[in-house]
């Protein structure tokens, strides 16, 4: 098993938070029901099932197979806002991250991209596909929520720019899956390289304005953009999100520094 797996499978399997349910699809025992057989000679009597005996007439007992099967599932933000960076696009280690998340799954493990309104379920083009139309977080976790089994591993690789005003969604899912945020940085938090007057293109929406960036201005955007670097993590961290950062050097060290592991 690899590194990076073993960690999601560890996480999947814990309570989110003390006094909260576990989250319902991984018991702790670490095994899972599979099917119903006919009872025979040397089967654990524990494991009958007397409702369906009683159906059929004849002892039937329940198989379990075990738990080591994973749902990976992700949704990536490709807004233009992502597409920014010093050397390179942000975008470009999203994509390091999503392909070492999915690069995870082994033997029956099972994935989910999440992408526009869709859900792409090929573990070979999940990493591939890219978004046709403009990416809202809440709708990709609207969507996860509905169409994701409890105990999914559910990854989110964004900006932050355009979360949920309140918290029930992020809160919700983390309760009902074992959720993990890569929280892109913005590239120029620690300095900003312009100065004086100068005009300034909103990532977002292409819209220009002119501005005059002295020392103070410069300072003010730098302490501002650790504040929402800090509100955002403490946020997802209060709705039971595992965090982490993805900064435009490299996605998949990102990825496996949320887990604990060495990048």
């Amino acid at each position: 098993m690899n590194a990076l797996r073993a960690a999601i499978l560890r996480h999947a399997r814990a309570v989110p938070r003390a006094g909260a349910a576990v989250r319902g699809a991984r018991p702790g025992d670490g095994f899972v029901f599979s099917q119903l057989r006919a009872y025979a000679e040397g089967d654990d009597p524990r494991r009958i099932d007397h409702a369906a005996t009683a159906r059929s007439g004849a002892l039937q007992t329940r198989v379990y197979l075990e738990e080591t099967a994973l749902v990976l599932a992700a949704f990536v933000d490709e807004s233009a806002s992502m597409r920014v960076g010093r050397r390179r696009p942000l975008a470009g280690a999203a994509e390091e991250a999503l392909c070492a998340w999915f690069a995870a799954a082994e033997g029956e493990d099972a994935v989910a991209r999440i992408v526009d309104r869709r859900i792409v379920r090929d573990r070979r083009a999940a990493a591939l596909v890219a978004a046709a139309e403009p990416f809202a977080f809440a709708t990709a976790l609207a969507l996860a929520t509905r169409a994701l089994p409890r105990g999914a591993s559910l990854l989110a690789i964004a900006d932050g720019f355009d979360l949920p005003h309140d918290d029930d969604a992020l809160a919700l899912a983390g309760l009902r899956f074992d959720a993990t945020i890569l929280l892109a940085r913005d590239p120029w938090r620690d300095e900003l390289p312009l100065r004086g007057v100068v005009r300034v293109r909103d990532a977002e929406t292409g819209a220009l304005r002119t501005l005059f960036l002295g020392e103070r201005a410069r300072r003010r955007y730098r302490d501002a953009s650790h504040a929402r670097d800090e509100a955002l993590h403490a946020r997802f961290r209060r709705a039971g999100w595992r965090t982490g950062v993805l900064d435009e050097g490299d996605g998949r060290a990102a990825l496996h520094r949320a887990f604990g592991l060495a990048g």
